[in-house]
């Protein structure tokens, strides 16, 4: 079965409420497996367009992926991120297929 992952890019615009955010959705993130791949690292954008904040958290399934995502508690942590930052969360399945080479 394929992972999912959370592919997040996001400008912080309040810092306070954005780190409620962040100290309440660990709880959420570890109920589904979820692991940091990337967080907030350095970066370069070397095509498009970008924001100043990355990070792809990977999950056992694409479906605990979404499921984390709509699950009540990760919402009541996403409440309080609402309106501290502008934020592209994208949810994709993890390919299984032929690799390069």
């Amino acid at each position: 079965m394929a992972k999912g992952y959370w592919i997040v890019r996001l400008d912080i615009s309040n810092l306070e409420p954005f780190q409620a955010y962040v100290a309440a959705n660990g709880a959420a993130l570890a109920q589904y497996g979820a692991k940091y791949l990337a967080r907030a690292g350095q970066y370069q954008c070397v095509e498009g367009n970008t924001r100043s904040r990355n990070t792809i958290v990977e999950f056992p399934t694409y479906q605990a992926a979404l499921d984390c995502y709509h699950s009540v508690p990760y919402q009541n942590a996403k409440a309080l991120r609402d309106g501290a930052c502008e934020i592209d969360l994208v949810i994709v399945e993890g390919y299984e297929g032929v690799q390069p080479g």
